[in-house]
């Protein structure tokens, strides 16, 4: 047996699944905190830390329903309708639920017991269970002659975005006090179309929703541009 304990949460931006980026680094407005949890909350444990700009997270897929296992699974890269490993992928429906991102390490904070690290470019769902923290170290971890099998490239930008002008001023408002970059964020989430993939255009008249900050945002896709109809805070 290995036991694992988890070192610290995750506090993000993002409050529900759908609209996260599939990649970390996607959408660099994203923002999160990584608190540190007892006995782990000690500042000599972090430091040497704020020298680095990156840092990989190690943690637990929290949000998902336990499955049974499968070799094989539909990634959204490939259309969702074309199946391979499961190893060959980073689905998050896994034999173990571990998963594994850089982020922009912004800031170490330590003030007695109070602990943490302030990241950005994250694709972590809020409440996301840490089980380590490594330095990214970019003459180990970026191999620049790599391959990528079917995922060779970034993902391209597939919707324009366009806000309505209620939930335009609805996001400047927020933009000054408790959502930063709100406009920036949900900008970068819509251009990379989070709708499932085997959908395709779907129904132009369907309003999509997902939760970022304490806010809900209503849009929908016409002609190829996604439409903020409403940025909605949460009662």
């Amino acid at each position: 047996m290995y036991p694992l304990e988890t070192i610290g949460t995750i506090s993000s931006c993002f409050k529900e699944k759908f609209g996260i980026p599939r990649q970390p680094g996607l959408a660099p407005a994203a923002k999160a905190s990584l608190i540190l949890s007892p006995p782990y909350n000690q500042s000599e444990a972090l430091s040497g830390l704020e020298a680095f700009s990156h840092i990989w997270l190690i943690y637990l897929f929290h949000g998902i329903e336990k499955e049974k296992w499968n070799p094989t699974v539909r990634p959204p890269r490939l259309g969702g309708n074309q199946r391979t490993g499961v190893f060959a992928t980073r689905s998050n429906f896994r034999p173990n639920p571990i998963g594994l991102s850089v982020v922009k390490l912004e800031k170490v904070y330590t003030h007695g017991a109070d602990v943490y690290l302030e990241l950005s470019g994250v694709d972590l769902l809020d409440g996301t269970p840490v089980l380590d923290i490594k330095p990214y170290l970019p003459y180990a971890d970026k191999i620049t002659d790599a391959t990528s099998g079917f995922a060779p490239n970034a993902p391209e930008n597939r919707l324009a975005v366009e806000f309505a002008p209620e939930a335009h001023a609805v996001g400047q408002q927020l933009d000054a006090g408790p959502a930063p970059r709100i406009l920036d964020l949900i900008a970068q989430m819509l251009r990379l179309d989070p709708r499932p993939a085997y959908t395709g255009d779907g129904d132009p008249d369907r309003v999509y929703g997902f939760r970022i900050w304490d806010v809900d945002v209503k849009w929908r896709v016409e002609n190829g541009k996604a439409i903020v109809k409403a940025i909605e805070p949460v009662a």
